[in-house]
């Protein structure tokens, strides 16, 4: 048993070093639990303060190497870091993300409903805001995760999460 200190195991359950519960477990490239031990991908970082342009850029590489839960962590702290104003555009996105996320792991329920989730999110957000803050495509991402949630209902298979990323820029 570790103490919250260091992290680690505290009465039967993985800590951080602030002694609340993170599961310790290496983790595949979609966010799946892998058994201890295991060669994992490296797990992003939480609490990470980025820029806007810092966050859309290592989102996009994490999604187009096929690692969208990775992606969602990195919307995930743009949304508690970022401006209140901008907590639903982000929020959005990171739930795109995890509709993918689930996609890809073959969730062509869940998949589905996070990324129209996400996508109507994003919609709502740029309609009331700016349709392209960060040079987002906010309407081409809104776009894309309709399609390919439709596209999962049918298809009702695991998807690749790479081949399917989506561009968050246009160019």
């Amino acid at each position: 048993m570790a103490d919250a200190e260091t992290g680690g195991e505290i009465g039967g359950r993985d800590r951080d070093t602030e002694g609340r519960a993170r599961n310790a477990r290496p983790r595949d490239g979609l966010g799946r639990p892998l058994p201890y031990g295991a060669d994992g991908v490296e797990r992003q970082p939480e609490g990470v303060v980025r820029s806007p342009d810092e966050t859309v850029a290592e989102a996009q590489a994490l999604l187009d190497a096929g690692k969208p839960f990775h992606a969602h962590e990195v919307f995930e702290d743009a949304w508690k870091s970022g401006p209140d104003a901008e907590r639903e555009l982000w929020r959005g996105l990171a739930q795109i993300a995890v509709g993918l996320t689930h996609s890809a792991r073959g969730n062509v329920t869940g998949g589905p409903r996070l990324l129209r989730r996400g996508a109507a999110a994003v919609t709502a957000w740029s309609e009331q805001n700016r349709p392209r803050p960060y040079d987002l495509d906010l309407p081409g991402v809104a776009s894309w995760a309709g399609k390919l949630a439709g596209r999962v209902e049918q298809a009702a298979t695991p998807i690749d999460a790479a081949t399917e990323a989506p561009r968050l820029r246009r160019g």
